[in-house]
C-alpha cells in the first residue's frame, strides 16, 4: 500500500514540461527521418512512444514498477497495432520518463529470431543513456541497434521497397 502511494504521488508532481525537455520538437523530426531511412533497408516497422508518466489506471497496482512499465508497453503495443505488420516483425521502443525505463517490444517473428539475453543487453545499453539524461543517444541507440536486428533479419531485396505500413513519427504522452 505504501509503494503505491509514494508512486501515485511522485506522479501527481511530474509536470508536463518534462517530456518536452527530454524530447525537444528538432529531436522528433531527426528521429522521425531516422525511422524513415531505416525502414528503407528492411521490412519491419519501427515505433517511437515517450511518455512522461503512467495514467493513473496503472498507478494502484501494487505490482513493481518494471512488471507495470512492462504492461504499459504490451498496451501501446497492442494500441499503435505494431503487432499488426504483414511480416509480423514490429518493434515497439517504449521510453518511460518519469522511471528512466526503456522496454522494446518486438512482434513474433522478429522475437522467435532474436534470443532474449540480446534483447536485455540493448535495454541496459539504452538505460545507460538515459540515466545520464542523454536521450537522444539512447533512443538514437536504439533505433540503431533495432535496425540492424531488421536488416540482418528482414533486408529489403534489390529493388524491393518496405510499404510502411506505420508512421514513423515518435509518439509523445
Amino acid at each position: 500500500m505504501l509503494s503505491r502511494i509514494k508512486r501515485i504521488l511522485k506522479y501527481r508532481w511530474l509536470e508536463a514540461s518534462t517530456i518536452r525537455s527530454a524530447i525537444a520538437p528538432d529531436l522528433l523530426q531527426r528521429l522521425q527521418q531516422r525511422v524513415a531511412a531505416s525502414e528503407r533497408r528492411h521490412s519491419g516497422e519501427i515505433r517511437i512512444y515517450v511518455e512522461a508518466g503512467l495514467p493513473m489506471s496503472y498507478l494502484w497496482t501494487d505490482a513493481p514498477t518494471r512488471h507495470i512499465t512492462r504492461q504499459r508497453a504490451l498496451a501501446l503495443f497492442g494500441k499503435l497495432r505494431v503487432w499488426d505488420t504483414a511480416n509480423n516483425n514490429g518493434v515497439l521502443i517504449y521510453l518511460l520518463l518519469a522511471e528512466h525505463t526503456i522496454e522494446l517490444v518486438a512482434d513474433r517473428g522478429l522475437n522467435e529470431l532474436v534470443a532474449p539475453p540480446v534483447w536485455q543487453a540493448m535495454v541496459s545499453r539504452m538505460s545507460a543513456a538515459f540515466q545520464r539524461g542523454h536521450f537522444e543517444d539512447g533512443l538514437t541507440q536504439a533505433l540503431e541497434e533495432v535496425s540492424a536486428l531488421l536488416v540482418q533479419h528482414f533486408p529489403l531485396g534489390v529493388g524491393e521497397a518496405n510499404p510502411n505500413e506505420l508512421p514513423d513519427a515518435p509518439i509523445l504522452s
